[in-house]
Order: structure tokens, then sequence, then C-alpha cells
């Protein structure tokens, strides 16, 4: 996937800007500011967390929760295979140290129970906060995440592609006027990159081709991963079909204009699967496992933050 970008970044290629050199008074006084804000998401984080563990029933909890260990291993696995890959692209970058995973987990907690994009600005802070790691990280930052974004419309477009028979049959539960307009929103914001990329990334070119083939990596190991954890909670379905089910899971996700994905999903997989209450119990098992993880690493990491900014002070 990530060698369709090749040429194009080539065409596009800006020379890396050169580091601005501020005054130190200033350059302590924006690490301060960042730290501030940076504890500032924590305490939301932690507020969140709060709201969200305040209806949760701990007893149905336990009961769902697998005892396999290799699902464990699958699935911490899973779960670090985004933090994983952008510690990989930004130690490419930056030479970040592993601890740096700890700031990467906090930024997908913050996207997934505060809201989108705010876990870019908290890494943003927290990079800022540490003026060795990095003279000017937003223009990486910024490349990153429109990477990220590229490369999921392009595998977007892909799964839509593989999936059409799918699709055009109404098996999958979207209506064709909708999928065709949804393919037109990614179609259009993929080529509006494409057409402005001079101006939108800073980055060369060998790093954001390296960019694009890390994030590449990252989704076809999240499809694998999920199969593969779908397959031990129920060993009857042979994991080629679960890698099915995991590819139109993230091509639902990802479609705009779809209400409803969670229930759409689960209709499909009964559909699809047979076996409709071990699969709706899967998928129930999966979603809870998913939110209590969040709420046990955002609340770790969320104390952690607090902690070095109270030290730092």
């Amino acid at each position: 996937m990530a060698a369709m970008y090749q040429g194009d970044f080539a065409a596009g290629e800006s020379p890396e800007p050169a580091p601005v050199e501020l005054p130190e008074s200033q350059t302590v006084k924006s690490s301060r500011l960042a730290g501030i804000f940076s504890a500032l998401v924590s305490i939301a984080l932690l507020v969140a967390v709060a709201f969200q563990f305040r209806d949760m029933n701990f007893r149905e909890i336990m009961a769902m929760i697998p005892r396999h260990p290799g699902f464990w291993i699958v699935f911490a696995g899973y779960y670090l295979a985004g933090p994983f890959c952008e510690w990989i692209i930004y130690r490419r970058l930056w030479h970040i140290p592993f601890t740096a995973m700890g700031a990467l987990l906090r930024k997908l907690v913050s996207n997934e129970l505060l809201l989108g994009y705010l876990g870019e600005a908290q890494f943003y802070a927290w990079v800022r906060s540490r003026q060795t790691l990095a003279a000017a990280p937003f223009g990486a930052i910024k490349d990153v995440t429109i990477l990220s974004a590229l490369t999921g419309n392009i595998a977007t477009i892909i799964m839509l592609i593989l999936a059409w028979p799918l699709v055009s049959a109404g098996i999958v539960g979207v209506e064709m006027k909708t999928a065709f307009m949804s393919l037109g929103i990614v179609l259009v914001t993929s080529f509006a990159i494409f057409l402005f990329r001079r101006r939108l990334f800073s980055l060369p070119q060998g790093q954001l081709w390296f960019i694009a083939t890390v994030h590449s990596v990252r989704i076809l190991a999240t499809l694998g991963l999920a199969a593969l954890m779908w397959h031990l909670v129920l060993p009857d379905v042979a994991i080629g079909m679960w890698l099915v089910l995991a590819t139109l899971r993230l091509l639902i996700s990802r479609l705009p204009l779809l209400p409803n994905k969670d229930i759409m999903f689960a209709g499909l997989a009964v559909f699809l699967m047979g076996h409709d209450v071990e699969i709706t119990s899967l998928l129930a098992m999966m979603a809870l496992v998913l939110l209590v993880t969040h709420l046990v690493v955002g609340t770790t990491l969320a104390l952690v933050d607090l902690a070095e900014t109270g030290r730092n002070k």
C-alpha cells in the first residue's frame, strides 16, 4: 500500500525547515505552558474515567473476561500495535526513548475517551515540554497524522472494492446511495491531500514514505490480530472467516455517513457467521474489555503525568 505514495511524495518533496532558535526564557515558558496543558488533559481524562466507571457492573465484567492466556497475549499486541508503530516512526524522526510509549498510549486513550485528535495535542505538549527530543515537533506530528488518515483512506477504498459484491447485494447493510456518498467523501479527502501535498507536508520524501509504510503495516497487523483474537474465543469458526469479518469491520468503521456502526457490524457478523448468541456475547465482551483497558491505562498514565508535572514545577 505504501508504495503508492512514493512518486507523489517525490514530486511534492519540501525541504525540511530549519529549527527556529528561541530565547532561553521563551523556551522555558513554552515548555512550562505545554506541561500545564498536558496536565489539564490528564485531569480531564481522570474525570472521564470516573464517569465511565460509575455505571460499570464489575461482577458482569469478571464473568465475561476470557481465561485463555493466548487471548491476552494477542490482545496486548492488538492494543499496543498503534502506539508501537507510532513509536517506531518518532524513533526514526527524533530518536525518542522507549519510555515515550507512555505518552503515545496516553494519546490513544485521550482520543478514545475524550475527543478525537486531542491526544495529538497532548502528545505535542509532551514533546514541547522535553526540548531535547525535537526543536519543532508540530510539523512531524502533523505529517504523521495526515499520513495515518491517508493510508486509512487508501485501505478503505481497497476494502470497499473487495467487498463490493457484498455491498451491492445489500448483505453489509449499506445502501448503495450511502456507499457511493461515503466513497466520494473518502476519495475527495484523499485527492485534496495529494493536491495540496506541497503545503501540507514538511518532512522530506524518504521519511514520508517510511511513515506511510509503517501505517500500512499497522493496518494489516491489527486486522490479523483481531481475527486471531476472535478465533481464540470462538475456535469453531475458521480464522479465515474471522479475517474477512475483521476487514469488513474496519471498512464499516471508516466509512462516513453510516449511523449505528456497531449495531450494523453486529448484524453483519451474525448474518455471515451464524452463532448469533456467541457472536453477540463476543462483540459485547470485546467492547467491554477495550473500554476497561482504556480506563485502567488512562488512569495510570494520567496520574503519572500529573506527578511528573508536579515535580517539574
